[in-house]
């Protein structure tokens, strides 16, 4: 017979020793047999052993129902499609890693495990990650928090504030460098010149939602009318800042009517939808917020025109008002005259006989006061008709803006613009200088220092 490789062990041998073992195998009680049970802690141990080796970490896609949420900050929910429903956990830990909220009704994409809790026995899903199914996350989350806000009413028609018609001073938050600042100085002062504060800070970048809001409670501490609060054009990762939520509130917190000017006209932030107004760009930022002056003066001119007819009809019939009141008058003292000569006649006729000289010098007396006291009453009604001619003369005449010119004043224009300041001309420039009676062509012989002016007027020596 053979001998065996390395034992020495003959080859029969070795044979039979492996069937003996073979058959003590298959003889001896096996764990989960009848007569080697396993405990409920050693199956549920088990299954949750197959689980790991079998199927491991795996992504499930599912619509998220019965969300609730511990003290702990674990989230509990259902994903669920069609046909089956799967028990699923998010550890806390887990959760605030996420940029949105679980809720009932988003379709997710989920990481995680697939397990047995040992203490209930219940199969679940226990999630390490969650992602929207279909949909970005950031986009999700915007969505939320747009949904937040508009049921807290944020976004309410009826808390939005008119614009002032005519600011005397308008609020810019913005950054320095960006485009929108140039626009909105240069439409503004095209069409009102108006002094213009601006509140510098970023507008993209991780730090730019604070320092908007920063930025936004600084202004609103300075003497202005309006707040315009902006950037130009950008992705929507650039615009992001305006639609964080600490910038949105602080935008419906702010005491003054805003106007945001962020992006262009496609772009929609949160900031849009909370500002009292929304100009598509920047430049028609500029635009809302002031009128243009010459439109002004036009209307200015127009409703000139329509006191001058108002004014005019009124004279007319305060004059015809006068004249009938004067003819009433003299009529009543005519009727009250005729009516005592006639009594005085009458008298006379009774009394002729006998010639009452003291009675008759009686009624001549009055007869005289009765025409001095109906002459009096048509002269007050007289003067008062002439008072009030007077006092409607005064009002029109203080509503003139030539009234302002009376008074020494004096519109300066370069061409067609209207000169506010010095730097608008230079020496050798020919300017028209409108008076309250005529106008004079001059040519600019020298620009002085505002400063110095203002130093002349302070010290007049």
């Amino acid at each position: 017979m053979g001998k065996g490789s390395d034992s020495g062990m003959p080859l029969f041998d070795r044979l039979v020793g492996a069937e003996v073992e073979e058959e003590r195998a298959r003889s001896a009680p096996r764990p989960g047999d009848k007569d080697n049970p396993l405990s409920v802690t050693e199956a549920l141990k088990a299954a949750n052993r197959v689980l790991d080796s079998q199927i491991g970490t795996i992504w499930i896609e599912g619509e998220a129902a019965e969300v609730s949420r511990s003290a702990a900050g674990h989230v509990y929910f259902t994903l669920k499609d069609e046909a089956g429903a799967l028990s699923s956990v998010m550890w806390g830990s887990d959760v605030r890693r996420l940029r949105f909220k679980l809720e009932d009704g988003v379709r997710l994409l989920c990481r995680g495990n697939l397990g047995v809790y040992e203490s209930s026995g219940r199969f679940q899903f226990y999630a390490k990650t969650a992602q929207p199914a279909g949909v970005g996350e950031e986009a999700l989350a915007l969505e939320q928090l747009k949904q937040k806000l508009a049921a807290e009413g944020l976004f309410d028609v009826s808390r939005k504030r008119p614009l002032p018609a005519l600011p005397t001073r308008i609020g810019v938050v913005t950054s320095r460098k960006a485009a929108a600042l140039g626009d909105i100085i240069r439409v503004v002062q095209r069409r009102f010149p108006v002094p213009i504060l601006l509140a510098e800070t970023q507008v993209q970048g991780p730090d730019a939602p604070r320092q908007i809001v920063l930025a936004l409670e600084a202004i609103a501490r300075q003497p202005v009318d309006v707040v315009i609060v902006g950037r130009g054009g950008g992705s929507a990762q650039d615009l992001a800042a305006f639609n964080d939520e600490r910038v949105v509130r602080a935008v419906a917190a702010c005491p003054v009517p805003t106007i945001a000017a962020v992006g262009h006209e496609v772009d929609v932030t949160l900031t849009d939808l909370v500002a009292d107004r929304r100009a598509a760009t920047p430049s028609q930022a500029g635009e809302i917020v002031v009128p243009v002056l010459t439109d002004l003066s036009a209307a200015l001119d127009k409703e000139q025109r329509r006191l001058d007819r108002e004014l005019a009809l009124r004279l007319r019939n305060a004059r015809q008002e006068l004249e009938q009141l004067a003819a009433a008058a003299q009529g009543r003292v005519t009727a009250c005259t005729t009516l005592r000569r006639r009594g005085l006649g009458d008298v006379e006729k009774r009394l002729a006989g006998c010639h009452p000289a003291a009675q008759l010098a009686a009624n001549r007396a009055l007869v005289r006061e009765l025409d001095v006291r109906g002459a009096t009453a048509f002269e007050r009604r007289h003067e008062r008709g002439k008072r009030q001619i007077g006092e409607l003369s005064g009002r029109l005449h203080a509503m003139s803006p030539l009234s302002t010119l009376e008074r020494g004043y004096a519109i300066a224009r370069a061409g067609q613009q209207v000169v506010t300041a010095a730097t608008q001309v230079a020496p050798g420039d020919a300017i028209d200088v409108r008076l309250a009676r005529g106008s004079l062509d001059c040519r600019v012989e020298q620009v002085r220092d505002q400063a110095k002016d203002d130093a002349s007027l302070d010290d007049p020596e």
